[in-house]
This record gives C-alpha cells, sequence and structure tokens, in this order.
C-alpha cells in the first residue's frame, strides 16, 4: 500500500466508524495501541472529527504488561504508560492498531481497557490483517485484508515513526 491509497484508506475508515456509531458519536472514544496504532488513530480520530465537527475522547494504551508473552518474546521493551484521560464507563470504544495477527495483542488491550472501567462496547479497526488468528477476536474494521503465509511478515511504516505511510509484505524463508 503506497502512501495514497495509505491515506483513502484512513479516511475510508473513518467514515465507516461514523457510519456505524452515527446516532450515538457522543458515547464514542477512539484509542490507540501503541506504537503505530497510537499514530493511526489520532489521524482517524482527526478526520472524525473534522468531518462531524463533534469531540471525541482520545486515548492511547500501551500493552507491554498485559501481554501474555511478556517474559518470552519482547526481550526488553520500552515500556510507556497508558493515556486514557476520560472515564470509559459506558463509552463506545474503537480500539484501533496496525497489524492483526494472532488476536494477542488485541485481548491485552481489552484487558487493559478494563482495568480503566467498563465500557459499554470495544469495536477493533486495524489497517491492516494477515490472519492467523490464535483467538477468537475479529476486526470491525478493516483497511485491508492480507492473508499470508507464516513465513511472510506485514510492516506499516508510519511517517511519524518511519518518515512513510506504507504497509510492506515481508517473505522470511527459513533456511535449512
Amino acid at each position: 500500500m503506497n502512501q495514497e491509497e495509505f491515506k483513502r484508506t484512513l479516511k475510508r475508515l473513518s467514515h465507516e466508524i461514523i457510519e456505524k456509531y452515527i446516532d450515538d458519536l457522543d458515547n464514542l472514544a477512539i484509542i490507540g495501541i501503541r506504537t503505530r496504532g497510537e499514530f493511526l488513530a489520532k489521524r482517524i480520530h482527526k478526520h472524525i472529527i473534522d468531518f462531524k465537527k463533534i469531540d471525541i475522547p482520545f486515548g492511547v494504551l500501551d500493552v507491554t504488561f498485559y501481554r501474555d508473552d511478556l517474559r518470552t518474546n519482547l526481550g526488553s521493551p520500552q515500556v510507556k504508560s497508558s493515556e486514557i484521560m476520560f472515564p470509559i464507563e459506558n463509552k463506545k470504544i474503537i480500539l484501533i492498531d496496525d497489524v492483526l495477527y494472532t488476536g494477542r495483542t488485541i485481548r491485552a488491550a481489552m484487558d487493559e481497557i478494563f482495568s480503566f472501567g467498563r465500557p459499554s462496547s470495544i469495536g477493533l479497526c486495524v489497517l491492516s490483517d494477515r490472519g492467523h488468528r490464535e483467538l477468537p477476536i475479529r476486526p470491525d474494521f478493516v483497511g485491508k485484508n492480507f492473508p499470508t503465509s507464516r513465513s511472510e511478515y506485514i510492516y506499516v511504516h508510519i511517517d511519524e515513526v518511519d518518515k512513510e505511510d506504507a504497509i510492506l509484505l515481508i517473505n522470511y524463508k527459513k533456511e535449512k
């Protein structure tokens, strides 16, 4: 996905969220998962505000301590605090991340959200869904489906972090 497709996709996702929640935008809140989900969420949040002229709460989650692979998979993670500066009780939360793969990051994010309170619902928006779920989690809004093999990986580049907007598919062949 190149830069123009990337921008169009984020606008489309923003409009899909508006369409689904049009009758209850006052109870909507956007939460991005660090790192790249945070920046995607900021852009989607801005699109919604610009289009509907309504203030919607925004937050960021760092799910590091809620992950089930913290000890085995992450090495020495850089941990930042979560920033949820609004009450989430009875809010309709839209959780935003860059790539949906096994579902474990989303499970961790939901666990953390519930540590802040009890929203009325949680929806999931992802820029890319690559399949291979290990948990029964599915997105409500998908930028693009990329069916992958186990040796292929999706990398989302974000201008704020990587100096470009792009989705890259990389194939890592295992040496025998």
